[in-house]
């Protein structure tokens, strides 16, 4: 089979104790589920192709109405794409909030957005995050958005890195050990997600902002949830009690911090983001005014918080449920220990830990936190030979193309040998696996996000064992970014020394 094809009805290769299932096949056990699965169908066409055309419509189901289908992505994620990917193909309507938009999955669908016809398609966020992250970089397109990353990339040098991954390191291990008391064998159940949540937002204070956040930890937090939960609000208005009225405080909290904090940044240089990006100059001169440089903080910031909370969330559930690669990553975290001594593990160090990048890379595949791309057609154009009218918003649903068995054997399968050299499953079609994204939207730090979680899992194997019972499945929440619903309980139990 050619790589990308569709085969309509296909059944997903899942088993029926498949921890994965959930991510592949809508689930029918809860109520809920069931409700929503009998929702009638009301098939729409988005646009009628021009007279004369050879080009089909983009069609499928509109849903509820306004909502559309909003709430079953909510519930089911990529298991709902996954439905409506082998159902209508790899273009089809995708209704939600009272907008008609269209959903593009599989890797030759994508190519063609991302690829052969990417200038007919500037950033479509400003939707769910404008109001909140506006003029961050992932809201600017073709010359502005190549222009401010141009000046950015100077924040993100191989030795800023160094000297972020320098200082993150001790943060990360000092809390990761507070969280179980001292003592041979002792235990204690924590909510993972919240926790990593509390970290990450330390580890931000100190590499992108070089400041202790203190007691303002818990406001900060709160304004960055607020604003990452805001974009998928059903009430889209500033009312008492909405989620877009919270959003917009939020972003009004972190405004006005990363303000206070400017005039000391552009005095001194120091090796954290902040600094880098006051003093950040392009080969051609171009710098960073003061409103550029607030923007781009509370941006980055939310992105490397909650992407990394949700990947680092993942890897430790995958290990606690395949406890033999728990001891693989273990042993040769130790080992890299024996190496360096006391002293902190350089990039190169992390870029040596073998089995702990599968563990990540395959983490990411079948959880990865941004599962999507939202994209805006500037010109009538077509994908796959379907009628894409100008103004038309795209969502991009690259994890379609993470769990195709065309792509990969059994996906649904926690694999992380299929990533190595004698597999490379990853290179069965070059959009076979996205989650840092492709062209020139790649995320920017993506590198720096990798060394945070290998540095955080290191220090909890380091640190602990767990487990996690057979029967449990991450009850993965679907908005923005992927969260647990449940806040991922896990009973961590202190290593023994040796």
């Amino acid at each position: 089979m050619v790589a990308g094809d569709r085969v309509v009805g296909r059944k997903p290769s899942v088993q029926s104790e498949s921890e994965n299932q959930a991510l592949i096949e809508v689930p029918h056990r809860h109520l809920i589920d069931r409700a929503l699965g009998l929702l009638p169908e009301r098939h729409q066409v988005l646009a009628t192709p021009p007279q004369g055309s050879a080009i089909a419509p983009v069609q499928g189901d509109a849903g509820l109405p306004y909502l559309g289908r909003a709430l079953h992505y909510m519930r089911w994620g990529p298991a709902e794409i996954m439905e409506r990917y082998r159902r209508y193909g790899p273009v089809s309507l995708n209704t939600s909030l009272g907008v008609d938009r269209v959903l593009v999955a599989g890797p030759d669908a994508i190519d063609e957005v991302l690829g052969r016809r990417r200038r007919d398609f500037g950033q479509g966020w400003d939707y769910f995050i404008g109001p909140f992250f506006r003029r961050g970089l992932l809201l600017l397109e073709f010359d502005e958005h190549k222009f401010h990353r141009r000046i950015m990339q100077q924040a993100f040098t191989r030795d800023r890195l160094e000297a972020h991954l320098a200082a993150l390191t001790p943060v990360v291990r000092a809390s990761i050990g507070r969280w179980v008391p001292q003592g041979r064998n002792a235990e204690r159940t924590v909510g993972l997600y919240p926790m990593l949540k509390e970290l990450t937002l330390d580890i931000a204070g100190e590499s992108f902002m070089g400041v202790d956040v203190g007691a303002r930890r818990k406001q900060l937090i709160d304004a960055f949830v607020d604003c990452t939960h805001a974009g998928l609000a059903i009430i889209r208005h500033s009312v008492p009690g909405g989620n877009w009225r919270a959003g917009l405080r939020g972003r009004k909290v972190l405004e006005e911090y990363f303000t206070a904090m400017l005039p000391e940044k552009r005095r001194t240089v120091s090796p954290d983001f902040f600094s880098g990006l006051c003093h950040a100059r392009s080969e051609d001169g171009g710098v960073f005014g003061d409103a550029d440089v607030v923007n781009h903080m509370i941006f980055l910031i939310m992105a490397a918080h909650d992407t990394t909370t949700t990947t680092a969330t993942a890897v430790a559930y995958y290990l606690g449920k395949h406890p033999e690669w728990q001891e693989r990553v273990r042993a040769e975290v130790l080992a890299m220990d024996d190496r360096v001594r006391n002293a902190p593990p350089t990039i190169a160090d992390l870029e040596g830990l073998r089995d702990l990048d599968l563990v990540v890379k395959e983490s990411l595949r079948l959880m990865p936190p941004v599962p999507g791309f939202s994209r805006r057609a500037v010109r009538d154009t077509e994908i796959a030979g379907h009628y894409i009218p100008a103004g038309a918003p795209v969502d991009v649903a690259y994890q379609v193309n993470h769990l195709l068995p065309e792509l990969w054997t059994r996906p649904e399968v926690f694999d992380p040998e299929r990533f190595g050299e004698q597999r490379r499953e990853d290179k069965s079609h070059r959009l076979a696996w996205l989650p840092f994204g492709a062209g020139a939207h790649k995320c920017i730090g993506m590198h720096f996000g990798t060394f945070e979680v290998k540095t955080m899992t290191a220090a909890l194997v380091r640190e602990y064992e767990w487990s996690i019972r057979e029967k449990y499945r991450m009850p993965w929440g679907f908005t923005t970014i992927p969260f647990p619903r449940d806040g991922a309980p896990m009973m961590l139990r202190r290593r023994s020394a040796g």
